[in-house]
């Protein structure tokens, strides 16, 4: 199949699905694919270099650890009530315009932070309005995805390498922001930020095509989208099972520090375990998306997701940092069943909400896990850390086996069984 085929659709029209087991290659000879991924890239390390330039910048100007941890703990609510008050405008806009106008937004704040005279607490505001617009963003562009790739394998396969850019950018902006640190001042790495956030919108709004909102005339209560996720009984299982196992799953990587700490080992060693479920998370994708077909996909997603927090349990003997370096990756390993879970999502949503589903799924993941994070910290105040560990591992098969039974108990949408027998 070429990359012609799917670009001459009409205006909203998505492609033909990629062919069983194409791969990632066959994503990327699409030109409006490769644009959207390059954009993907630029603002995303723009986002984390700016996160630890910020950072820096407010401890220098303070002198509180306080204020400098504030600083990126202020991105979780303005993402949750952004992503629960706009997702409605990813359906009533056309993508493009909303995707640029959200860079363009980012842009300036970025642009405002650079201004010698912007005091501590404007750039804070600046920081809360940047996560305040970035689930609408990501969830536009989720939904636009469909539009350019079409609903079946090239979705799931460019979904799968934005994720991976996420998961990379994670372990290399921050050496790529902690690098620009030592020959640049803070607020100059944020003014590369702007320049990041403007370069995206350029490629957006010259690289891919105009296509009209798919819901233009819908007006929805903000708890809306969530009726829709939650209201139908087979999104409901999906949507849980993409917002719950997380949640069980980043309680390690949460409290790496203070069990690094319990059994006795340095910063070097801390740094590597940090890597491990990003490194399992972005290899397991490699894998599934290049050495298995759709319907294999499928059919791991229940194994994987029931497995996913099994290796975690080690913690329960307290093992050293080798041991505890394996889990991690197996447990990054086993988020390959994502890939056959966004196939059943995208299948299972309809089409004049996709934009608003896909914002609110991305919120809620974000929302889930950072909740999950402080719980596992408030607990690890009373219990020992490999028992916090332990018990979170314990939690996550309980959750997941009983929304496996819920989804295996729905069947398949006629359409979706269509489409995956293809």
């Amino acid at each position: 199949m070429s990359s012609t085929s799917l670009e001459q659709g009409g205006a909203g029209s998505p492609g033909p699905p990629a062919p069983e087991g194409a791969g990632y290659r066959e994503v990327f000879r699409i030109r409006e694919f490769r644009t959207v991924f390059a954009a993907h890239l630029l603002s995303l390390l723009g986002v984390v270099v700016a996160e630890i330039a910020l950072t820096v910048l407010v401890y220098r100007a303070t002198g509180s650890p306080l204020m400098s941890a504030l600083t990126f703990a202020l991105g979780f609510l303005p993402y949750a009530l952004g992503g629960t008050l706009l997702a409605g405008l990813a359906d009533r806009l056309p993508a493009r315009r909303l995707l640029v106008t959200c860079d363009l937004l980012c842009a300036a704040c970025a642009a405002a932070m650079v201004w010698p005279g912007t005091p501590v607490a404007g750039l804070l505001v600046l920081r809360c309005a940047m996560a305040f617009v970035a689930p609408l963003f990501q969830g536009a562009r989720s939904a636009s995805l469909a539009d350019i790739l079409g609903s079946g394998e090239a979705f799931v396969l460019g979904r799968s390498l934005l994720r991976m850019v996420s998961q990379s950018a994670q372990l290399v902006g921050f050496g790529l922001g902690g690098l620009l640190l030592t020959v640049l001042a803070p607020r100059g790495a944020i003014a590369l930020t702007a320049a990041g956030f403007l370069a995206s919108a350029l490629l957006l709004r010259l690289g891919t095509r105009a296509r009209p909102a798919r819901a233009p005339g819908a007006r929805a209560a903000p708890t809306g989208g969530l009726r829709v996720l939650l209201g139908d009984r087979r999104l409901r299982a999906l949507t849980l099972l993409f917002w719950l196992p997380p949640t069980f799953v980043v309680v390690p990587e949460a409290l790496l520090t203070a069990y690094a700490d319990a059994i006795g080992v340095g910063t070097v060693t801390l740094g590597i375990l940090m890597c491990a479920l990003p490194v399992g998370t972005v290899a397991g994708e490699v894998w599934a998306g290049s050495a298995l077909t759709a319907r294999t996909r499928s059919r791991i997603v229940a194994p994987l997701a029931a497995l996913a927090p099994l290796p975690l349990l080690v913690h329960a003997v307290r093992p050293g940092a080798p041991v505890v370096l394996g889990a991690l990756l197996l447990a990054g390993l086993a988020h390959a069943y994502t890939l056959g879970l966004d196939r059943m999502f995208v299948d299972a949503v309809p089409e004049e909400v996709r934009g608003r589903a896909m914002t609110l799924l991305g919120t809620g993941m974000m929302t889930f896990q950072g909740v999950g994070m402080a719980l596992a910290g408030l607990a690890a105040e009373f219990f020992p850390v490999h028992a916090v560990v332990t018990g979170a591992a314990l939690l996550g098969v309980a959750v997941v086996l009983p929304l496996l039974v819920e989804l295996r108990a729905t069947g398949r949408p006629r359409g979706e069984t269509g489409r995956a027998a293809k």
